[in-house]
């Protein structure tokens, strides 16, 4: 026995385990290259660019609608900037995070069975940091005008979540949508160059 609590093994685990996947964002790619959304080519080149090349050279990658545009072998999925919102969006996901897209885009419940992790290298679009469903900033949704590069943790037990700041305007991990199925975990990282 260790003398550390539950809460702190579960909380140095997740440290270790987002300290390793922001280890290998140093692949190459184009930062904030802007594709043509409509383009298939371009859509796949916008996807692969979310994360390090080690996650998205074998992954899946799929437009909004669900179409395949690349078949893939290592379970994550990854999806092209969004055409319709500010910013430059893609995102990998692995399959945790995929259950929570489709939780959120058909407001379902959600709880994560395990951990999960998310990748959005090159940026977001602008969001609340309090209401998933927001489209503007209002006096109390902590707005988010650029997010940055970052990578999203998804965990089972909300103990996990315990320490963690609720605010984004820090420069460390902090809670996103605390008090909804689709709370997360936000690490800002360095573009993916």
């Amino acid at each position: 026995m260790t003398g550390r609590t539950p809460q702190r093994r579960i909380r140095g685990t997740l440290v270790g385990v987002a300290g390793l996947m922001i280890l290998p964002i140093v692949a190459p790619g184009p930062a904030g290259a802007q594709v043509d959304p409509a383009g298939r080519d371009g859509m796949i080149r916008s996807a692969v660019s979310a994360a390090p090349d080690e996650v998205s050279r074998s992954a899946t990658v799929r437009d909004w609608q669900g179409n395949v545009l690349r078949e893939g072998t290592n379970g994550w999925t990854c999806l092209p900037d969004m055409a319709d919102q500010p910013g430059d969006s893609p995102m990998c996901l692995d399959p945790v995070w995929m259950a929570w897209v489709d939780a959120w885009q058909n407001k379902k419940p959600f709880q994560a069975d395990r951990v999960g992790f998310g990748y959005m290298l090159q940026g977001d679009f602008p969001t609340s940091n309090t209401d998933p469903y927001a489209r503007e900033s209002t006096p109390d949704n902590q707005w988010i005008e650029n997010g940055g590069p970052h990578v999203m943790i998804l965990v089972p037990d909300a103990i996990a979540l315990e320490g963690l700041p609720r605010t984004p305007h820090g420069q460390g991990p902090y809670v996103m949508w605390e008090g909804t199925p689709y709370v997360h975990i936000m690490l800002p990282v360095p573009r993916k160059p």
